[in-house]
């Protein structure tokens, strides 16, 4: 070796911490000879254990081998929730956009099975949850209807989705008053909402013409559900029974649902309410609810024509066809202005006139059906203001539609009549109350 590196070494030599380290590494390599060799299955005697038995992987079920999927913890991601109320015309994906939540999440979900249709058709008004963090969706809450709720999740293979069904709560009530106003105010005051206002005109509309004929004094009774969920007031259910007396006759009506699912309303022995011909050819609202005993109409004024009846509204209001039947002229007829007539069977025809335009696709020879919208509202021809001037004529001879004599209603099947009977007469009871003070019960 070289003079330089002999003294090196004699250097390392002297130092103690070379030694300690020398001393170290000696006592680690005899406790490792002295210990023992790890126990080996081959050289353990004894006896022999079963070899377990081999499963295919495609044998196992997913649920079988995963029975449950937990969702992530929202504590540990600290979620985000946003509720959205959907806006007209918007889609899930601007809704994304306009939150700056992740599109491939979207794709995701859009991608699930059966999902697609139940995220695309959004309806104005209705609420959406969404949980996230920074833009990642980790859970997403839609109600379909008013048993089902959309609920979906993200799991750690991807998002999965259930539709679960609401916990609702009907509650019976009964409730009675006298018009004093307005159907809805009366409606309002004994403790009901407006959606049964308008249940009870759909349901006699073709006995009572409810824009024109209410009046001070009239009264009615009705019998039906409200729907809570989780103690809280969703909206008013179906109409069960009810009584409407209209300037002194009393009209009663029962809801049955027949074995095969169909819901109708009938009267106590059996006759649909359901008639050839509504009453009037507009439908019934709030504005067209209020009236006064100084003005001549509920909406804005009434004028009697010796050849029609004539339902002042404002300029766009849809008109409806007051039964079945065929379009025998849509177009310009002098004074009348835009007019439609439509062919009934039975020698009748309805004529709706002073329109401002014609329902989309309207055609002379085409078919309707009662209800269908035909027109809307309008001051065409010689009118003073927007209204609707409505014939009904027998044989080419007008008769006064809110008097006139309508063909008896089909009544029901007489092999339904027990199911009927057994059915609708507990609901019936309800309404045989004192004929005194009306009183609201829960």
């Amino acid at each position: 070796m070289g003079s330089s590196v002999k003294a090196a070494i004699r250097a390392l030599a002297r130092s103690p911490i070379v030694w300690l380290q020398i001393v170290v590494c000696a006592v680690l390599v005899w406790a490792w000879r002295l210990a023992p060799p790890p126990a080996s299955t081959a050289s353990v005697p004894g006896p022999a254990m079963p070899a377990a038995p081999l499963v295919a992987a495609a044998a196992v079920p997913r649920s079988a081998a995963r029975p449950a999927r937990p969702p992530v913890q929202s504590a540990v991601l600290d979620l985000s929730t946003i509720e959205v109320i959907v806006r007209r015309n918007d889609t899930l994906d601007r809704i994304f956009r306009r939150l700056q939540l992740s599109l491939a999440d979207l794709a995701s979900l859009r991608s699930l099975p059966g999902l697609k249709s139940a995220l695309d058709r959004l309806r104005p008004g209705e609420a959406l949850t969404l949980r996230h963090r920074d833009g990642t969706l980790y859970g997403l809450e839609r109600r379909l209807s008013l048993e089902e709720s959309l609920h979906v999740e993200r799991h750690d293979d991807g998002f999965a989705a259930n539709v679960l069904k609401n916990p609702l709560e009907y509650r019976r009530r009964t409730v009675a008053a006298t018009i004093d106003t307005s159907l809805f105010e009366a409606v309002t005051d004994a403790g009901a909402h407006d959606q049964t206002a308008l249940a009870l005109a759909d349901i006699f509309a073709w006995d009572i013409d409810f824009v024109l004929e209410i009046q001070p004094g009239d009264s009615f009774l009705v019998d039906y559900q409200e729907i809570w969920e989780n103690g809280r007031y969703l909206q008013d259910g179906p109409i069960l029974a009810a009584r409407f007396v209209n300037q002194g006759r009393e009209y009663l009506a029962v809801r049955y649902v027949a074995p095969d699912g169909a819901t109708g309303y009938y009267t106590p022995d059996g006759r649909s309410m359901h008639k050839a011909f509504l009453r009037a050819p507009l439908e019934f609202t709030r504005v067209s609810s209020r009236f006064d005993l100084h003005r001549h109409h509920p909406i804005l004024n009434l004028i009697r024509a010796h050849k029609g009846v004539d339902y002042a509204a404002p300029t766009g209001t849809p008109v409806h066809a007051a039964g079945d039947g065929r379009v025998i002229f849509a177009g310009r007829q002098g004074g009348y202005g835009n007019v439609v007539e439509i062919d009934h069977a039975g020698g009748i025809t309805t004529v709706y006139g002073h329109l401002s335009h014609f329902a989309r696709g309207l055609r002379v020879g085409h078919k309707v059906e009662q209800g269908t919208v035909i027109a809307y509202v309008g001051m065409t021809g010689l009118a003073t203001g927007p209204h609707l001037h409505y014939e009904y004529r027998v044989h080419g001879v007008f008769k006064n539609p809110q008097t006139v004599k309508f063909p008896e209603a089909v009544p029901i099947d007489a092999a339904l009549r027990g199911d009927f009977l057994a059915k609708t007469q507990p609901l019936l009871a309800r309404l045989e109350t004192p004929r005194g003070p009306l009183l609201v019960s829960r």
